[in-house]
């Protein structure tokens, strides 16, 4: 390693870019959603989602007799955020409620980095008509 300390190699502007710290946002997302379309026990639901990060949002969810699973999508400005939640369902009335938790898992543009795990995702579904209220809230690291 000629030219080099004899420990710790190159200098780290020699060695390249340094690694850059994970930066968090705190979610707090709420959204309206109406259904698009179902198939047998999958609602797809589009609405907006306002909070920290303000998009149009997409959910799949696959209603089973007391859980609800979720592919979520959400495209803010400049990007978009995918991700996965699993929530226990109940039914009271004409409502059916479900609490769980959310992960991200991928995102692109500007959100390229982002991920979390544990989110808290609750919401709503009012049974007449599909019209679903979710909640996202929780850390996302960028």
């Amino acid at each position: 390693m000629a030219g080099y300390p004899l420990f710790g190699g190159p200098p780290a502007s020699a060695a390249g870019p340094l690694a850059r710290a994970a930066r968090s946002l705190s979610l707090n997302e709420r959204a309206r959603l109406h259904r698009t379309s179902s198939h047998q026990l999958t609602l797809n639901e589009q609405g907006s989602a306002s909070g920290t990060i303000r998009g149009t949002i997409y959910i799949h969810l696959h209603v089973q007799s007391r859980h609800v699973t979720a592919e979520v999508n959400i495209y803010p400005s400049g990007g978009s955020l995918s991700g996965y939640a699993s929530a226990s369902y109940h039914v009271v009335g004409g409502y059916a409620t479900f609490a769980g938790t959310m992960s991200v898992t991928r995102g692109t543009g500007s959100f390229s980095r982002a991920h979390a795990t544990g989110l808290r995702f609750a919401g709503s579904i009012q049974r007449i008509n599909d019209a679903t209220t979710v909640e996202v809230s929780g850390t996302l690291y960028e």
